[in-house]
This record gives C-alpha cells, structure tokens and sequence, in this order.
C-alpha cells in the first residue's frame, strides 16, 4: 500500500452516477485493481519465488506465470471488496473521493462480480498450477485483508499492524509456490516484510491524519496529535528490522555481502525514523516515507543479487 503528496482539504469530486461509455469502464476497474499496490504484491511474490526455486531443484515458467497471475488477481480481489466495504468513507477523503464505488461511476454488483470473478479465478490458477499451501496462504491474505483489517480501520488503531500481516503474506505465496514447503528462510523475508510496512504507513497516516479523521478512520495519528507515540513506534520497529533484515544471512538465503549491505540499508531506515521521532514534522514524515520506498526494493534487489545458490532450508 503507498502514498501521494498531500492534497488540499476540498476538491472537486466527480459526479455520482456518471458513464461515459466502454474505455472509462475499464479504467475505473483498472483503478479498482489498485495497480501500484498490487504490482508491488506480485514483485514480493516473485522475489520469494526466485529466493525459493533452488530448494525446487529446477525453475518452470509456467507455474512462475500461474503464480504471478493468480497472485495480482487475489490482490486485485482485495482491493475492490476494501472499497466496497469503505466507499461511504472513501466519499469523505480528498484522496479516495474520486474513486469509482464512491462517485457511483459503478454500483455494487459490478464490484461484487468483479471481485468474486478475480479471487475465485486467482485462488484458483494458484491452487491448480502450483499446490494447496500456496493457494492457502492467498486465500489467508485475501480473508485477513478483507474481513479484519478492513473493519478494524474504523475501530483501533491497531489496524496498521494487522493490515502488516496481509502485506508480508505475499513473499510466503511465492516461496511456497516454488518449493511446496515454507522454511525459516521463507519466515525471514515475511518479517522483513512486516517491519518494513509500519514505519512506511505510519509516515502516510502522519501525511493524511486529517483525511483519515474526516474519514473516522482510526489511524494511530489521528488521536495522536503530536505524534509522539507515532514516532516512537515507527524507531521501535525500524530498530526491530535491523536484527530480522540480517537474519536470511544467518540462515544461509543470503551471502556476506548481503548481511554487510542489509545492515547498512537498514541503518539508514533507523536514521529515517530517528529525525521523525525527533521532530514529528510533516517534512519529517515525508522524508520517512521516501526511506521507506528506496529501502525495500534495495534490500530485495541486494538479497537476490547475493542470494546462495544452495540454501539451508
């Protein structure tokens, strides 16, 4: 899940009700779909794919593309049955005001259809080309997604680390996918995972926390006023991350100069979050987020570029 810069507090929404025909039909699924985000699930998918397919002995491209495809058609599930469920709040927020449930561009039952269509579909290319725990672990991603993370944003602010769960989730379909099985090393890049998502969402509930209060969604900044509690939450875990993001070294999925590259990216991320905790400005928050979006993608280019060909597993 990621963010943009900060927009002003009104904007004009487009009018309910409206279609203009074939071609906006399928952008507005298109942008259901939420391409960005569900790109970045299929990219941690195939980069547990590619760190598992050792353990497989050999790397097919079929079962890789089955995974792929069924990957982004479970996330694209996700996404439309979470603005399904927030399209009376998503009318409330400058960022979301404009989306395609929540302008009535298109009604509940196409989303409905939509969603039922792309889950059923994407479970099922994973379940039928790859095996049971793949296919269960999306399946999981897609249940606690939906029916846990969704509802609690409105109710505890607890629902930044419960929407972590789902976002660490993919890296394990990709893995499980490609060996059959899941081993401490498949374990180590879903904690990554994890600890990479709260300071990184933590910084865009800082950037947003008036829409989200608009909105009644209870983000830990909303109530948090000074983000106090914001920014110490976002160092704890970034300083969590440093041990976790050397751990694939400990057990063999990386090599040293993965251990000396995770530890002095990941130091940088702690850097990140220690100016926010320090001064809980907007600026601050900003210059997270942007850590948080260079950091990811160099550790996993990092792990696959030193990866070992023969893993402990």
């Amino acid at each position: 899940m990621s963010s943009r810069e900060a927009a002003p507090q009104s904007a004009p929404f487009a009018p309910t009700g409206v279609r203009t025909g074939t071609p906006s039909v399928i952008r507005d699924l298109w942008e259901m779909a939420k391409p960005r985000l569900t790109g970045l699930v299929v990219v941690t998918t195939a980069v547990g794919y590619f760190l598992a397919f050792p353990a497989a002995k050999s790397f097919y491209l079929r079962p890789f593309f089955a995974t792929m495809i069924g990957t982004a058609l479970v996330s694209a599930a996700a996404s439309v049955l979470n603005q399904w469920a927030e399209r009376e709040h998503d009318r409330k927020m400058v960022r979301t005001g404009d989306r395609p449930l929540a302008t009535g561009r298109l009604d509940g039952w196409a989303a409905a259809a939509y969603a039922l269509i792309a889950g059923f579909g994407g479970l099922s290319i994973i379940c039928i080309e790859t095996n049971h725990i793949a296919a269960g672990i999306a399946l999981a991603t897609l249940t606690i997604y939906v029916l846990i993370y969704t509802p609690l944003k409105r109710r505890h602010s607890l629902n930044t680390i419960v929407g972590a769960v789902p976002g660490a989730l993919p890296p394990l379909i990709g893995w499980a996918a490609a060996s059959g099985t899941l081993s401490p090393a498949a374990w180590s890049l879903f904690l990554i995972m994890f600890l990479w998502q709260i300071p990184h969402f933590l910084a865009i509930a800082v950037l947003y926390r008036d829409d989200y209060a608009r909105a009644g969604y209870r983000m830990l900044p909303v109530n948090d006023h000074e983000s106090s509690r914001t920014g110490r939450m976002a160092l704890l875990y970034s300083l969590a991350l440093v041990p976790v993001s050397v751990f694939p070294a400990v057990v063999g999925l990386g090599g040293p100069v993965y251990a000396v590259g995770a530890f002095l990216l990941t130091g940088w991320y702690v850097w990140s979050a220690t100016r926010f905790e320090r001064a809980r400005t907007r600026e601050r928050a900003r210059g997270l987020f942007l850590t948080s979006i260079t950091y990811l993608p160099a550790l996993l280019i990092l792990l696959c570029v030193d990866s070992n060909d023969v893993v402990a597993r």
